[in-house]
């Protein structure tokens, strides 16, 4: 059985003095693991092949019996790290909180255990006649949340 703690600071080790960062691994009963990772700037193929290689170098396949995948993280899958958060300050994402409430908005700002978006909310001002929108931030703990995506929007 593959060591999982090995496995992740191999790959850790494999991707220092890059902008790439490990998002997730998982490493399936059948010892297939997938490596998800991501970059400030972008994750080519050749950046994924050698890491293969390095995870190569520390587990024998002859001897570990493995299938290994390694990718990045897709445009539309979930955000899963402060780091991605830190690295889509700015854009549009959707959220869905625990308590079922599906919102979209921009993400405004992020740190360890926290994450902040900015939603437009209609208000009708006390004595006016028609409505008003307003940016509204909102506040969530990384546990309040099922998931935040990327919103692509055409």
């Amino acid at each position: 059985m593959i060591d999982k703690d090995l496995l992740v600071s191999t790959i850790e080790q494999g991707l220092e003095g890059t902008d790439m960062f490990l998002v997730d691994v998982t490493v399936g009963k059948d010892n297939r693991i997938v490596v998800e990772i991501d970059s400030d700037t972008a994750v080519d193929i050749d950046s994924c092949a050698a890491l293969s290689r390095k995870v190569e170098e520390t587990f024998d396949r002859d001897i570990e019996d493995y299938e290994l995948e390694i990718g990045s993280a897709g445009l539309t899958s979930p955000l899963r790290t402060p780091r991605q958060y830190a690295k889509n300050t700015g854009n549009q994402v959707e959220v869905l909180t625990k308590d079922g409430r599906k919102l979209k908005g921009k993400l405004t700002a992020s740190d360890d255990n926290s994450f902040t978006i900015e939603i437009q909310k209609k208000v009708k001002p006390e004595g006016a006649k028609r409505p008003v929108i307003i940016d509204e931030p909102l506040s969530f703990g990384y546990d309040e949340i099922k998931y935040t995506k990327y919103l692509i929007d055409f």
